[in-house]
């Protein structure tokens, strides 16, 4: 028997669309990406509570007994003492690499102390003369010195800091004291050239020579001459 013909057009079954090819992620492109998904993560862990926080840190002072290495006596009056506060601006970038990418900028609010001092132990022979009657008394007195500079860790602190990318998933993993010690460093140089230019040690030395004359006047001195060594 025969079969019946089928008159409808024979249509070429549709073809399938060729799915475009994905190139190769270069490196760069990677490590863009993955540095990005280290940040967000950053950013997302930071609202979970300390507990849940894997990146967290716990703090445990294990530190010793404080151990008195000497003990020596002080032949020195204190005179002046000056207050300074100084702003570090500290930049650090790549040379062949814009600043978004690697560099690295901080300003440091730096608080601190210098403390002006003169020296009696350091009094030469014939360093004070008085008359036979004990009314009259002569003093030589060193310069007075300038203390090295005491920067208050409480009121010192990283104001802002500005990172590239490369730094920022360096930090993340890492953190090194020696970046802050640097600040820290600066501030106390900046600070003690200040001192020295600030007029501290004159003051100091006014201040000691006052000291001493209300001292022997107290004592019955008349007349006390207070002058500095190399007169």
């Amino acid at each position: 028997m025969a079969r019946p013909k089928n008159d409808a057009p024979r249509t070429s079954p549709p073809e399938r669309s060729r799915a475009p090819r994905r190139g190769l992620l270069t490196p760069a492109v990677l490590i863009v990406a993955t540095v990005a998904l280290v940040l967000v993560a950053q950013q997302a862990l930071r609202g979970l509570p300390g507990w849940l926080d894997p990146f967290g840190e716990e703090t445990k002072d294990r530190s010793g007994p404080v151990l008195l290495k000497s003990i020596r006596d002080l032949h020195r009056y204190e005179a002046a003492s000056g207050s300074f506060q100084v702003i570090v601006d500290l930049e650090k970038d790549a040379k062949f690499l814009p600043g978004s990418l690697r560099g690295k900028r901080t300003l440091f609010v730096g608080n601190g102390t210098v403390d002006a001092y003169v020296d009696f132990s350091g009094l030469a022979g014939g360093a004070v003369k008085v008359n036979k009657d004990r009314t009259a008394a002569t003093i030589t007195l060193p310069h007075a010195q300038l203390e090295k500079t005491n920067l208050d860790p409480k009121t010192s602190y990283v104001y802002a800091t500005e990172r590239g990318l490369i730094d920022r998933f360096g930090d993340f993993f890492s953190s090194n004291p020696n970046n802050q010690q640097q600040l820290y460093v600066l501030a106390s140089q900046k600070i003690q050239t200040a001192a020295a230019q600030s007029g501290l040690q004159a003051r100091a030395d006014a201040n000691a020579k006052t000291m001493l004359e209300n001292m022997l006047k107290a004592l019955g001195f008349t007349t006390v001459t207070v002058q500095p060594s190399g007169q």
